[in-house]
């Protein structure tokens, strides 16, 4: 079996030694010199003449599996008999399952979650459609709907390869906001036929969140579902990365005591997310925002074929400042990256002004090391989990779906995600807020319901809400059914 070891990640290796050519001590020297951490040691069987042994083995990626592998080979007396990744492991058969909310013990409890008895709950919803938001799974599931097309940092690997990150997806949703949702990989790539499958199935969801569906078609699909469906759809590579990255601005500006208007803001990377944290830095009040890309800066007076870029050099770079990130990125507050490895060098961290700060977000590799980048900047933030401010698209879609089902709201507007990255904000305390935590932790329990209650109050103020608000009268409240 190869091991495939993407990250750092554990695996177990079984093997067995002979007790008079391979003593256990060779062996863990030979791991520990190939740079391996072994954590768990099983003996599975003893004999007279060999031992054999699952060795759970902590590998930093896959070149370090291989070359413990290679090591352990060379040893006179082992063989390896099997190898396995607890990440593979995890995913053996699936990471979810669909349970019924309660049994099925006898003929009468079959007769009324079946037929007859389910032909009235049926004609209630035909009478009344609005009905399935309260006797169906509806009003808390949501599909997470991808073609594979941009997977991570993978790229155009198709439906069945982005499956494994949609169950991830629904496993995030369930555990951490109760909400159902459903991975569903489409096998197609074409705009109108992704558009219509989404509208097809759209009955039985109380939300659609697309999922790595690649720049420009992912821009359409949102906009023409959002207009056409009268249930939330959100990109989540596009505006959970806004709300969480404004969300960590905030608190970055509070820390280096500036206001975001009065800032020169850089977006390094001018997609899909570039693009949504672009309008949301907007909307909070950012007005000088400039995009670079691979061309360079965009700017007014030039002519793109990618129609949202034609808008982003009609709404951002007031002064009109041209050529590449190195004259862009001079005398700035801010840097955001949303690219690649490497984009952004230390030379131009020192051309940034005083108290600098650089979200570098791409993944796994960001636009510049946080070690070279910190004696030059005052607040640093990347996308990765071993480094401190992770800005993590988890922090955002579970509350912001938690919330609009609760209030069953037809869209999420841009009002909302301000909310949401408030709320998101909020939960790092005056106390709390330094250069080095200037976000929540995934884990941290406080999250959801902030953005939760976020979400569901400003979706009222947005006018998008449809569930009656405790108090009102159905006359109040008619409008909203």
């Amino acid at each position: 079996m190869v091991v495939t070891a993407s990250g750092s990640t554990n695996i177990v290796l079984r093997i067995e030694a002979s007790k008079e050519l391979a003593t256990f001590g060779l062996i863990a020297t030979s791991i520990g010199n190939a740079g391996g951490d072994m954590v768990a040691i099983d003996v599975i069987q003893s004999g007279k003449m060999t031992t054999i042994r699952d060795l759970t083995i902590n590998v930093g990626d896959q070149h370090q599996a291989d070359t413990i592998i290679n090591a352990l080979g060379l040893i006179k007396g082992v063989k390896i008999i099997h190898i396995s990744d607890q990440t593979f492991l995890m995913h053996l058969g699936g990471k979810i399952e669909m349970t019924p909310k309660m049994p099925i013990k006898n003929r009468d409890d079959l007769s009324r979650v079946y037929t007859p008895g389910v032909a009235r709950v049926c004609m209630a919803i035909h009478d009344d459609p609005w009905k399935a938001h309260t006797l169906t799974i509806k009003r808390n599931t949501v599909a997470v709907i991808s073609d594979g097309s941009a997977v991570l940092g993978l790229g155009n690997i198709g439906p069945e390869a982005a499956m494994p990150v949609m169950e991830g997806k629904a496993m995030l949703f369930k555990q951490m906001a109760g909400v159902d949702a459903f991975p569903i990989c489409l096998n197609t790539q074409n705009t109108e036929e992704i558009i219509q499958i989404a509208k097809a199935i759209a009955p039985a969801f109380g939300g659609i969140n697309l999922e790595d569906i690649s720049s420009p078609r992912c821009f359409e699909i949102e906009r023409r579902l959002i207009d056409e469906l009268d249930i939330p759809v959100f990109h989540d590579d596009q505006h959970g990365t806004a709300v969480v990255l404004i969300a960590g601005l905030m608190n970055a500006l509070k820390v280096v005591n500036k206001l975001l208007a009065n800032c020169k803001v850089v977006v390094c990377g001018v997609g899909a997310a570039g693009i949504a944290c672009t309008r949301m830095l907007l909307a909070a009040g950012a007005t000088n925002v400039i995009g670079v890309d691979k061309l360079g800066v965009i700017a007014k007076g030039f002519s793109y074929d990618n129609v949202e870029w034609q808008w982003y050099a009609e709404h951002t770079n007031p002064e009109g400042i041209t050529g590449q990130l190195s004259e862009a990125i001079k005398g700035s507050d801010v840097f955001i990256g949303l690219s690649g490895p490497g984009a952004l060098k230390v030379e131009d961290v020192k051309s940034m002004a005083r108290d600098a700060i650089v979200f570098a977000m791409a993944n796994p590799t960001p636009e510049i090391l946080p070690e070279e980048a910190e004696p030059y900047v005052r607040v640093m933030a990347t996308g990765r989990s071993d480094y401190p401010n992770q800005i993590n698209n988890v922090l955002c879609f579970p509350g912001i779906f938690r919330g609009v089902l609760d209030c069953r709201a037809s869209k999420i507007t841009e009002h909302m995600k301000l909310a949401a990255a408030s709320a998101i904000a909020s939960v790092v305390s005056d106390d709390e807020r330094n250069e080095q935590y200037i976000i929540p932790s995934v884990f941290n329990q406080n999250v959801v319901e902030k953005v939760r209650e976020a979400v569901i109050a400003a979706a009222y103020e947005s006018g998008v809400a449809r569930r009656r608000k405790a108090g009102e009268t159905q006359y109040e409240a008619a409008a909203l059914y």
